[in-house]
This record gives C-alpha cells, structure tokens and sequence, in this order.
C-alpha cells in the first residue's frame, strides 16, 4: 500500500491531495460515461452481470421496498431491483455526466429517480429506506468511512446495504492470469473504445489500493452495520459485503 496521511490519498498508484481526487475521479467517468457499460462488458467478457445478478438474488427484492443504488451510476443495478420485485429506486450518483448517460442510453422505468449527488453527503432524510446498494463505487470516494455512515443514516432500522467491489483474489494462477488482463490488456481496450487509454490505467489501479474482504468487513462495522459478511465471487476478483441497520 502507498504511504498516505491525513491530507493525502490514493488515485490508483499516485498520491494526491484528498481536495484534488474527486475532481480526478469525475475527469476519469466524463471521458468514459458514453462507453462505460460497453467497457464493462468487453473488460469482464460480460461478467459484470451475473455479479450484480448475484446481488439482486442475495438481496430478493420484495415489492414494499425502495432502493438507494449509490455511485448508481448508469442505473443498471436499481433496473435488476426493479426488475426483480423491488418498489422503486433513486440512483445517486456525483458524476452528472454517468446520470446522463444512464438516462439517454437505456430504457427508462417510472419507478427511477435521479439524483446528483455526493456519497459522502447524500441529501436524503434518515431512515429513508429499505435498501441500499453500490456497485464499483466505493473505491472511487474519497472519504469512504464517510459514505458508508451516510448509506447507513439513510436506511430504515431493518435495512440492509450490499456493496459490490473489486477485490483481491484467492488463488494464485488466477491472480496471474488477472493482473495480466487487467494492466495488458484493460488500458489497450480503454484507448481504442473510449480513447482514453489512462482512465482505465486508474480503474485497474485503484482495484489494487483498495481494502481486502476483512478490511472492508471492518470498516462496515465501524460505520454502526451489524450482521456484516462478504461472499467472494469469481475467486475473489470481486466481493459482495452485506450489513444490515438493526
């Protein structure tokens, strides 16, 4: 791990002032929010999406239920709730230009709303809902500790939040394998899809920066989550972390 303090951060293998990395972020997502679905499924050869299938099967979505999808992004993770008996969704999301994107690109549901917006300060009332999920987001927030208090002020005593992330894999001969598709191979395909061969140098390595399952675990209980567990998927190449609002 890079050497950080309190006014120092991680931005993939750099370190940078913690003032200056959610402008880094938003730059690395409004290069690529047009082709950002696309990139998901050529970078994981369309495994993404039976891990969010995963999450929505942990989580069975029930009909009284609303969802935060937070970092929701393009939306596709709030769909599957709705798609698969949840009530209805806010994406949040501080990148405009993912929201846009999500808006322009894909079929909209009268159930979504959106809403641009921080993690770290979320301009929803507590105990606002049932659920709350976050795909590929949390690593990309500065103040993580933060957010993961603000998913937490906001969910209803009885909610639950399940966090998909990057993490670090299990088995060796697979981790070799990984890190050549992802350093090799991720940033080449970045360029000739979105043109922008180093925001995907970031996104690969930002995966490595980020906490380990125990660490996230942790971190989860800090932020007052009870009932905290992860299920590996994929060997470990990403994580489901569940806690619930008790």
């Amino acid at each position: 791990m890079l050497v950080k303090d309190n006014k120092n951060i991680d931005f993939g293998y750099k370190i940078v002032k913690k003032k200056d990395k959610q402008n880094l972020v938003n730059s690395v997502f409004n290069s690529v929010a047009d082709k950002y679905d696309l990139m998901n499924d050529i970078t994981s050869l369309g495994i993404h999406r039976e891990w969010k299938n995963n999450l929505i099967n942990w989580m069975a979505p029930q009909k009284n239920q609303k969802l935060a999808d937070i970092a929701g992004g393009t939306g596709d993770i709030a769909r599957k709730f709705l798609n698969n008996g949840g009530h209805s969704a806010y994406i949040i999301d501080i990148n405009e230009e993912m929201i846009k994107s999500g808006k322009v690109n894909k079929k909209s549901l009268k159930n979504i709303k959106w809403l641009v917006a921080s993690a770290e300060d979320i301009p929803i009332d507590d105990n606002t809902f049932e659920r709350a999920t976050m795909g590929f987001g949390l690593r990309n927030i500065t103040n993580r500790a933060k957010a993961l208090k603000e998913v937490h002020r906001i969910l209803k005593p009885g909610g639950r939040f399940i966090c998909l992330e990057f993490s670090h894999v299990e088995n060796d001969l697979i981790e070799e394998i990984y890190n050549f598709w992802s350093f090799k191979c991720m940033p080449y395909i970045g360029e000739k899809v979105t043109g922008d061969r180093s925001a995907y140098t970031y996104l690969v390595e930002s995966i490595r920066q980020f906490p380990t399952q125990p660490e996230l675990s942790e971190m989860l209980s800090e932020a007052g989550f009870s009932r905290v567990k992860y299920r590996n998927l994929s060997n470990g190449i990403v994580s489901l972390h569940s806690g619930w609002k008790l």
